[in-house]
Order: structure tokens, then sequence, then C-alpha cells
């Protein structure tokens, strides 16, 4: 384990998740390949009104020192820029998006890109199950370590959201049920995850993982990360992009887990306020409210299961 000061994050902390890029321009518009000028104001756009709602929620009733935001520079060169003066905790991904082995956006001038904005967090999305691939596996961790290190070196906070998709192989051996995975399967997954890449020294401060349905596993997943004396070491839970039911079922048992310090949800909170908007069913200042709705009704599910 690398000694810097000492990694971890420990307050509370309820991400607005919205750095969705691939996903974001093929689902919400349609748009294959590069996006065009147009376009890409579009989506700037509606990130903005993503923001407006983030900020109506702060203003409203979520202490801001525990409410963040996590954006792309893509389409949110300017939320980037207004969260840096405003003091707003944010966070600022780092991957290629889409991709299924990880890589930075910006390749070399990853380090160039994170000075020109100055975030609370620098995150990095990857695709690792142990069981798979050795050698993406490997290839990714000796790449995780480049951010880790700069993140400890410079100041910032490293932040790591690690989706474990099933193989063929686990998926067949829990009968093709893809629940079954997730509650029998996954939760051990995760631990051996952490520990492969806490061996080869990415240290994060803060791991976003994926929803587990049984506080119990929480704790064996924390256990895990605040291992070797990582004790400051925590984690959120990621909402998938599942129906509010699913992520409330999620919520309600890691909030019971000590070390789980809150939630970085995106598509949940502002997918159908979008929908409603692109389609004409709704108006910006309507869109900005439910998104506001949304976002405080997962901070109180979180707070009201402690």
């Amino acid at each position: 384990m690398i000694e810097y000061s000492k990694p971890g994050y420990t307050k509370p902390l309820f991400i607005l998740a919205f750095d969705h890029r691939g996903s974001f321009m093929k689902k919400m518009f349609g748009i294959s390949g590069q996006p065009t000028i147009a376009q890409t104001e579009q989506i700037s756009q509606f990130k903005q009104v993503i923001f407006a709602g983030f900020k109506q929620a702060v203003a409203a009733s979520i202490p801001k020192g525990e409410a963040a935001i996590l954006i792309d520079e893509q389409f949110g060169d300017a939320i980037l820029r207004e969260a840096r003066e405003e003091g707003y905790i944010f966070c600022m991904s780092s991957e290629k998006s889409g991709q299924d082995e990880f890589d930075f956006e910006y390749g070399d001038e990853f380090a160039v890109h994170i000075e020109r904005y100055h975030p609370t967090f620098v995150k990095a999305l990857i695709r690792y199950n142990p069981e798979a691939d050795q050698g993406m596996n490997a290839r990714q961790r000796g790449r995780l370590k480049i951010p880790s290190n700069y993140c400890h070196e410079h100041g910032y906070k490293f932040l790591i959201e690690p989706l474990i998709p099933a193989t063929p192989e686990q998926l067949q051996a829990a009968g093709g049920d893809a629940k079954k995975y997730d509650l029998e399967v996954r939760p051990q997954l995760m631990v051996k995850m952490i520990s492969e890449l806490q061996a080869d020294s990415v240290e994060p401060d803060i791991w976003k993982i994926e929803g587990l349905e049984s506080t119990k596993h929480y704790e064996e997943v924390v256990a895990q990360a605040r291992t070797g004396g990582r004790d400051n070491v925590s984690a959120v839970i990621l909402g998938r992009g599942a129906d509010a039911a699913q992520v409330e079922v999620w919520l309600r048992a890691a909030a019971k887990a000590k070390g789980l310090v809150g939630f970085a949800i995106g598509r949940t909170i502002f997918w159908e306020p979008l929908v409603a908007l692109r389609d004409g069913k709704s108006t910006d200042e309507q869109a900005t409210a439910e998104i506001a709705k949304n976002y405080q009704h997962f901070y109180k599910v979180f707070q009201e299961a402690k």
C-alpha cells in the first residue's frame, strides 16, 4: 500500500451524477458518432437543467457540504467552472465513455484537464470482473495507478466506479438469472476486485459501487476497502439507472452499514424529467423542479434509513 497523507473521505456525500456521454447521445437524442456543434450545445443545455435541479435541491434542503455533482468535460465545461466558482463539491470523469477497457479520455494529457478545473474528486469508471480477462484486468490496474498516484500527490480525491459485468460462465452458473447473479455472486466478486486493485497500489478515497440488497454484504465490501490501515476509505452507492423502488432497496441496506457515506445516482433522478422536456411535455422549470424533487427524495430515503 502506498502511504500518502492517508487516503479516504468520511464525510456524507450525495452525488447527482450526470457525466453520461455515449448513453446520453444515443438514448436521449439518437446521436451516433461525434455530435455536431449544435448537438453538443443541446446536450450541454440539458445538463444545465440537471445542474439547476441540483442547485435548487441544495438551496431547499440538502446541505451544501454533503451535496456533489459528477460531470464530464465534453458537455459540462461551463458547469465545472461554475461549480468551482460557487464552492460546490464536484467530481470530474476521466475515462473514455462506453469502453469495455479503461482508458483516459484525453490520453497522456489527462493531468492538464484536471488542472484546468481543480475538481474535488477525479473519477474513473472501469469494468472489472476478477474472473474474466486477466490480461485486461492487469492493464487496467496499471492504468489506474496513474490517476491514483497523481491525485494523492496533487491534493485531489480519487473515486473509482468499478462495474462487474457477469461472465457467460457466471451467468450460466446463476441459471441465466441476472438477479440471482447480483444477489449471490457479485458481492464476493466485489470484495475480490477491491483486493486485487489494492494489491497493485490503486488507492481510491471513495469506491462508487453497485447496489447490494444486504447490509452484511456492504459491510464485507467496506471491510476490504478499509483493510491494511485504509481506515478512512469509504463507499457510495450508484443507481445503475434502476427504477426508484430498486434504488430505495439498495439505499436502505447501505445506510445501515458503517463506511457507506452516501450515493451517486444519475438517470433514476434525471432521465424521465429530461425525456418529458425533450418531447415537449414539460418546460425547463418543470424539469428542474422534478429533478430537484427526485434528488431530495433519495437523500431523505438514505437519511431516514440510517
